[in-house]
């Protein structure tokens, strides 16, 4: 029998070793070099990309927790903050109005009925700068055929009596030192009442009222006036506002609110308004109180009348963990959540209880737990992974 050498006995062990190792792993190769020869099938092409996605995009966990790789957070912005339980002020929440503030706004009214004429300007239109003083148009009086009648028929009739009262102060005057003087006196301030008189009447009949800015600021409303329209007496032809100086109007259906008042802030739309509490009426309107607010830095999208929400903050105190408004989203079953970041790349939807603390936070009173991480920014891009 043929004896083999060491060496090729080793060769032949180190063979068989790796012909094992092959097919133990499945035709994987785990050296530096991959073979030329080896070409994928299409269903494990399809299972290497479904694998390649699950571990590089967000997914959807069957416990209705998020996986969402770092890289991905990133992407997002994700940002967290965490959670601290403690005593916060509560707050309300009030239905409130941007109105002008009524130490800086005016408005133009017509003093009768009339015609309106443009001004040196033009026509006023909304967004136009005005000066207190400015002429902003004219108003040209009208009147019906009999007013107008009559205010000719009473022109004449001064016209007669101060022919008359010409006459006797020129005969007088002839007189001069056998009339008395006090009664020449009294003839000539008969004779000037009647022609100021009728000097008045005419301009009531002819000349036109100009209609001046009673502040400055600028147009807000012109209510569509034209040259020429007939307007009514007392009609608003014209509201001028400041846009640097602008309140907000609130009611507050507790009247004790307006006592125990610590601080107020708005929402208007995405922004957030800081606000100083002016005061508050002592009359029910509609069975609230009415309190009024100025805006501490008025943004330029403010816009008079748009409704807000007021959050005043009063002296109540409740037991929360402070969160951005932003962090809070919507359920499928229209309960309120925040993304709780529980591990490095999970997150868990958590149902949280809130109440209002300003137009920018709320208190957490139920479903947070301290040293939490709750997503502030992000949230609703989360609620979106499916």
């Amino acid at each position: 029998m043929m004896k083999m050498k060491p060496a090729a006995f080793v060769v032949l062990a180190l063979m068989a070793a790796s012909s094992v190792q092959v097919f133990a792993h499945g035709d994987e190769d785990h050296g530096d070099q991959k073979p030329a020869a080896a070409k994928p099938t299409a269903a494990g092409a399809a299972a290497a990309v479904t694998l390649s996605a699950n571990q590089e995009g967000p997914q959807r966990l069957p416990d209705a927790s998020l996986f969402v790789p770092k890289l991905v957070q990133r992407r997002l912005g994700i940002r967290t903050i965490q959670v601290q339980t403690a005593q916060l002020s509560a707050g309300v929440e009030l239905n409130g109005t941007i109105i002008a503030d009524p130490q800086t706004s005016g408005r133009v009214q017509a003093p009768f009925s009339g015609s309106v004429q443009p001004g040196p300007k033009g026509m006023p239109v909304g967004g136009r700068k005005v000066v207190k003083g400015e002429v902003l148009a004219y108003l040209q009086p009208v009147a019906s055929a009999i007013e107008q009648g009559n205010q000719k028929a009473q022109i004449a009739e001064l016209d007669a009596q101060w022919a008359i009262a010409e006459r006797k102060v020129k005969r007088y005057e002839q007189l001069e030192g056998a009339v008395p003087q006090k009664e020449i006196d009294a003839a000539r301030i008969e004779r000037d009442a009647l022609r100021q008189r009728r000097s008045f009447v005419a301009a009531s009949v002819d000349s036109a009222v100009p209609l001046r800015a009673p502040v400055s600021g600028v147009v807000s409303s012109s209510h569509h006036l034209l040259a020429g329209q007939i307007v009514d007496a007392r009609e608003v032809l014209f509201e001028i506002v400041d846009p640097a100086r602008l309140a907000v109007e609130a009611l507050a259906y507790d009247p004790s609110i307006a006592i125990t008042l610590q601080s107020a802030s708005a929402q208007a739309g995405d922004s957030a308004l800081k606000l100083d509490f002016v005061g508050g009426g002592r009359q029910l309107r509609e069975q609230a109180l009415p309190l009024l607010f100025r805006i501490h830095q008025p943004d330029a999208s403010l816009a008079v009348g748009q409704p807000v929400k007021v959050v005043v903050r009063t002296q109540r105190g409740i037991q929360g963990a402070a969160v951005p408004l932003q962090s809070l989203t919507k359920l499928g079953s229209g309960e309120t959540a925040v993304w709780v970041h529980s591990e490095p790349e999970r997150f868990v939807a958590r149902k949280i209880r809130t109440q209002p603390l300003d137009a920018a936070n709320v208190a957490v009173v139920d479903g947070l737990q301290d040293g939490e991480r709750v997503v502030t920014e992000g949230a609703s891009l989360l609620s979106q992974v499916r």
